[in-house]
């Protein structure tokens, strides 16, 4: 069976599954998204706390430097 984004359960067949998103984008149907993924939401609120903390401490140097970093260790062979 076909899964959505989230792992949702699709129609199998190609014209079921044409009709299933032609009706999510009229309107017609909603599509079903599990709300739990398995994160702890105060863990969540915490880590965007701390990202954001380390961003305003660093300087436009070092966030600079990081960037370079991770560009050459995206674009290595």
């Amino acid at each position: 069976m076909p899964k959505g984004p989230k792992g949702q359960n699709r129609p199998a067949d190609v014209i079921g599954n044409a009709v299933k998103v032609m009706r999510i984008a009229t309107g017609e149907d909603e599509e079903e998204y599990e709300t739990d993924d398995g994160k702890d939401p105060a863990a969540v609120s915490m880590g965007k706390k701390g990202g954001a903390a380390r961003a305003k401490k660093l300087t436009p140097e070092q966030r600079s430097e990081i960037a370079r970093k991770a560009a050459a260790k995206r674009w290595q062979e």
